[in-house]
């Protein structure tokens, strides 16, 4: 139970990142930050106190963070798009990073331009434009932002984290 996700707010209720509740429990007790939202009827228990769980926990002050850049890597490319084809939606099998618009015909490497494909379609589409080849990605790729990155290493979101989330 002392793994359980916690979503840590910054004082200004944005999100910063996801703990343990062993930490998020740590950082209530020292009182560095306030309990937002609570696990419905789940309660932990010490020797002489018993605290409710968090689900959401807020700082009491505000910290300023710089955002880390996320490097563009094959791997990275791969995991924004959950490693899914974007061209027919598999999500089984080895899967390689391919240019939208190939590197031959003026494409560049960003984030923009590249999607997670699995290796049949990568060999369907080849080295044409998509027009070209007939396939289209399933959603027009992005640069991620950091915090949805940190956030797909957990898979689907708590519900009661959505009112706090941007994508969501």
């Amino acid at each position: 139970m002392l793994r359980l996700p916690v979503l840590l707010l910054n004082q200004n209720y944005e999100p910063l990142t996801i703990l343990k509740l062993k930490r998020a429990i740590t950082l209530l007790i020292l009182g560095k930050v306030d309990m937002v939202e609570k696990e419905d009827g789940k309660v932990i228990h010490a020797v002489s106190i018993s605290y409710r769980v968090p689900s959401v926990i807020r700082l009491r002050y505000y910290i300023h963070i710089k955002r880390k850049e996320i490097s563009l890597t094959k791997k990275n490319v791969i995991k924004r798009d959950n490693h899914q084809c974007q061209y027919c939606g598999k999500k089984t099998g080895l899967m390689t990073a391919d240019h939208i618009l190939p590197k031959a015909l003026g494409g560049d490497d960003s984030w923009e331009n590249l999607v997670c494909a699995c290796h049949e379609c990568n060999n369907k589409k080849g080295n044409r434009s998509l027009k070209q080849a007939g396939m289209f990605p399933l959603k027009k790729p992005k640069r991620p932002n950091y915090f949805t990155f940190v956030l797909n290493e957990f898979g689907s979101p708590n519900a009661k984290w959505h009112p706090y989330l941007f994508q969501c």
